[in-house]
């Protein structure tokens, strides 16, 4: 359930009456864990330094070990406090302790509060493939909240306005270029609205949910080299590259018309996004290959733009593509 906050005292509404609320939060955002633990009773709370290089099941073993030295029983909520990396984190660790237990997010990034935080798609990496373990895990709440949007790194932001953007790419068009001119907290609502809706129907990726991957079978793939060459490539950086790469690869199959790969390059250069795949789609291939969306026989869902506001499905073998990434 999304559930809009004018500030972050007033989930006290919501979580106030908890007898066992756990908090882990993200160590750069401890002022807001301060704000929220001055109206929640809560049991224990934990920090945690985040990166993808930790969002690993050592944290989350380390988490549940916590949660069971805290005699945390199977009536504890637990409230994750942070990006996505965190609500990714507390959400695959409450699926798992005593067989699962509640949590709710408070996502203090744009990313988390229109993406990552929102459908119960819980996990962490396995050897530098992005979300390879996981579960699906509906939290009891999403507060979204723009006060804690406030000291949020310009470049942090940006890498929210990608997955904003892919939202309204799927089936708002007005919105999508609405947000081009200045995010708000209606659009913010509208996309996390967007993503609800589409995960209520399809709660576990069986069919239309999958259209929320725009942009990203090509994005984790250039994520996973970055890794390999230790280079810094955010999420939503290499979302919103994928975008263009998807983009690019529909008006080859002509499901779009050519055109809509550059008028989607130049919208997101305008708010700042990188557009430019760095590596070459020969070394992207064996990434795609191992998606977790992969399906049988080599091929991979990818979801194509037509035009914004609608995407089409194909299957195809990323080992067939012949892109130029340059």
């Amino acid at each position: 359930m999304i559930q809009t906050l004018e500030k972050i005292g007033d989930i006290g509404r919501f979580l106030g009456k908890e007898a066992e609320c756990f908090v882990v939060y993200d160590a750069n955002v401890a002022w807001v864990a301060d704000e929220v633990m001055a109206v929640l009773p809560v049991k224990a709370a934990r920090s945690l330094e985040t990166s993808e290089e930790r969002k690993t099941m050592d944290t989350v073993l380390a988490l549940e070990r916590w949660l069971l030295e805290a005699d945390a029983s199977r009536g504890a909520i637990l409230l994750a406090i942070g990006g996505g990396i965190t609500t990714d984190l507390v959400g695959f660790a409450a699926s798992l302790y005593k067989r699962g237990i509640r949590y709710a997010n408070l996502p203090t990034t744009l990313l988390a509060q229109v993406d990552a935080a929102i459908g119960g798609k819980t996990g962490v990496n396995l050897d530098n493939y992005k979300n390879m373990l996981g579960a699906f895990r509906m939290p009891e709440y999403t507060f979204l909240c723009a006060d804690v949007l406030k000291t949020l790194p310009p470049r942090e932001f940006r890498n929210g306005m990608a997955e904003l953007l892919k939202t309204f790419l799927l089936a708002d068009a007005e919105a999508y270029r609405k947000a081009l001119g200045g995010v708000t907290p209606e659009l913010i609502a509208r996309a996390a609205a967007i993503k609800a809706d589409i995960v209520e129907r399809d709660p576990e990726e069986h069919g239309e949910r999958a259209k929320l991957n725009l942009g990203h079978t090509f994005g984790h793939a250039i994520e996973y080299e970055a890794r390999l060459k230790g280079d810094d490539i955010a999420h939503g950086e290499a979302v919103a590259m994928g975008i263009i790469l998807a983009a690019r690869l529909s008006e080859q199959l002509k499901t779009a018309e050519n055109g809509l790969a550059e008028a989607l390059k130049q919208d997101f250069e305008k708010v700042g996004l990188p557009t430019q795949c760095p590596y070459p789609l020969e070394s992207l291939k064996a990434a795609m290959g191992k998606d977790k969306k992969a399906q049988g026989g080599g091929t991979v869902k990818f979801v194509l733009p037509v035009t914004p506001g609608k995407v089409v499905f194909q299957a195809l073998n990323p080992y067939d593509l012949h892109l130029d990434t340059a």
